[in-house]
């Protein structure tokens, strides 16, 4: 069969590779001058500049006659990419924004070309089996002494906290139990938490203060103590790296507290959680095993491209609440003959096997490989601290935990700091976030590239520096 013209040809069979590879060049050769032509972590002159630029080169979006393939494909990658905040320049520290790594992006274009569905078996053969080994081995080392821990493939931490509220709302009772599930968590959890009750119909969560940044077990025993008997199921939920800090609560503490009152615990690891890959700082998630559901995602302190989240459980009991039917899907007598039924594991139906880059990088790595990774990720957090500390024109909130830091010119208001940091956006030289505490207004960098030297944070310093008035 000939191959079709480039702008229809299909990129799987066994002429899509064929197919896709020119394609492939273009790409390539587009990221590398959008690149160039931003020089630098975001492209300058703010939103109304960046708009200019995408209108000009793109618009027309629709027209009557196409510009064909290779143009298009060259005109938007390299306009995607000049236009982009690129988390593999060192000065891109906002967020928790990773920079993807190029084995994981190569393994994501399979998915993209064979495109399977993760609804049902015999749209996706390999990729259901790929999915609940790997699955199965991240849960294990969530839960080590569990006999059949597993986990669920989700889009990121908020997915997977919602579900891990829905399944705690689902789970069984002792009969004479009355009331809605009350969620119990810190004024450091993260907004989906809220959210999650606010979807799943549920009242709002009972947020206790976290002044020093993590939950404090005494406050906690006094809100469980005085929730115990006079209400629905409690979850208490914790933290393990929080968005603001990237610090962790006293997960063994709260876990014995959970347990002492006959709370569900959850435990939102949604940064920290790759920790468990490091044997120098996996201690930090003593305490980790104890929740009924954990919270994960790749694509934070795990360097994969959006998305990459899971929700690990220590038994395959625990999400029962799950399971559902579409006869098209998962017919009775097919599940019977033994093709496995994928949509239980997901509230989704179409969804893609986000997986695959997940246990290419897993396999190529290994644990030590990753927790390298993790360990020079954090290191360099702390010379950043250093560097702050040492400088006489900075103040550092704390020491960090994760690969976090908050820190300030020495007193400069809330104002001069939200101005420091557009002026920065604006002229695309860093991209720093910003974190509220009770001592005011922080500028926030998260270091999320493992390959970041000194002197890149020396310059960051500098740049801020720069824009700080005198």
């Amino acid at each position: 069969m000939p191959v079709a013209p480039a702008g229809t040809a299909l990129a799987g069979g066994t002429d899509g590779p064929r197919a896709l590879r020119p394609l492939l060049d273009i790409v390539l050769d587009a990221l590398t001058t959008g690149a160039q032509d931003r020089s630098g972590p975001l492209p300058p002159g703010g939103p109304d500049a960046v708009a200019r630029a995408v209108r000009d080169a793109c618009l027309p979006l629709l027209p009557e006659q196409g510009t064909g393939p290779h143009t298009a494909l060259r005109t938007l990658v390299h306009t995607l990419a000049a236009g982009a905040a690129d988390p593999a320049d060192p000065h891109c520290a906002a967020h928790l924004h990773c920079p993807p790594l190029a084995l994981a992006t190569a393994a994501d274009l399979a998915v993209g070309a064979l495109n399977p569905s993760m609804d049902s078996w015999d749209q996706a053969p390999a990729a259901a089996e790929l999915e609940v080994r790997t699955a199965r081995a991240l849960a294990g080392l969530v839960y080590p002494a569990a006999t059949a821990p597993d986990a669920l493939v989700t889009t990121g931490g908020t997915e997977s906290n919602q579900l891990a509220v829905l399944l705690a709302r689902e789970a069984p009772r002792p009969p004479d139990t009355t009331g809605p599930l009350r969620i119990v968590c810190g004024a450091n959890a993260h907004h989906s938490i809220h959210r999650a009750a606010w979807l799943l119909g549920l009242p709002e969560p009972l947020t206790l203060p976290t002044p020093d940044g993590t939950l404090d077990p005494a406050t906690v025993h006094t809100c469980l103590a005085e929730l115990t008997g006079r209400t629905g199921p409690v979850l208490l939920i914790a933290t393990a790296g929080t968005t603001d800090a990237g610090v962790i609560d006293p997960l063994p503490a709260l876990a014995a507290l959970a347990d002492r009152h006959g709370a569900r615990f959850h435990i939102d690891a949604s940064y920290g959680g790759p920790l468990l890959f490091s044997d120098t700082h996996r201690h930090a998630l003593t305490g980790l095993a104890h929740a009924h559901t954990v919270t994960l995602d790749l694509h934070k302190l795990g360097w994969q491209p959006v998305a990459a989240g899971l929700l690990a459980v220590p038994a395959p009991a625990t999400l029962t609440p799950l399971a559902h039917q579409a006869d098209y899907l998962n017919a009775d007598d097919d599940t019977e003959a033994g093709l496995p039924d994928l949509l239980g594991r997901s509230l989704r139906t179409t969804r893609r096997p986000d997986i695959l880059k997940i246990a290419v990088t897993l396999k190529a790595l290994g644990r030590q490989g990753l927790g390298d990774l993790v360990d020079r990720t954090l290191a360099a957090a702390r010379t950043f601290a250093d560097l702050i500390d040492a400088h006489p024109g900075y103040e550092l909130h704390s020491r960090p935990t994760l690969a976090t830091l908050l820190f300030r010119p020495i007193g400069a208001d809330d104002t001069t700091l939200a101005t420091i940091r557009r002026s920065l956006l604006t002229e695309g030289h860093a991209v720093l976030g910003r974190a509220t505490t009770p001592t005011g207004l922080w500028l926030k960098a998260t270091l999320l590239n493992p390959h970041t030297q000194p002197g890149d944070l020396t310059n960051l310093l500098k740049l801020v520096e720069g824009h700080t008035p005198r």
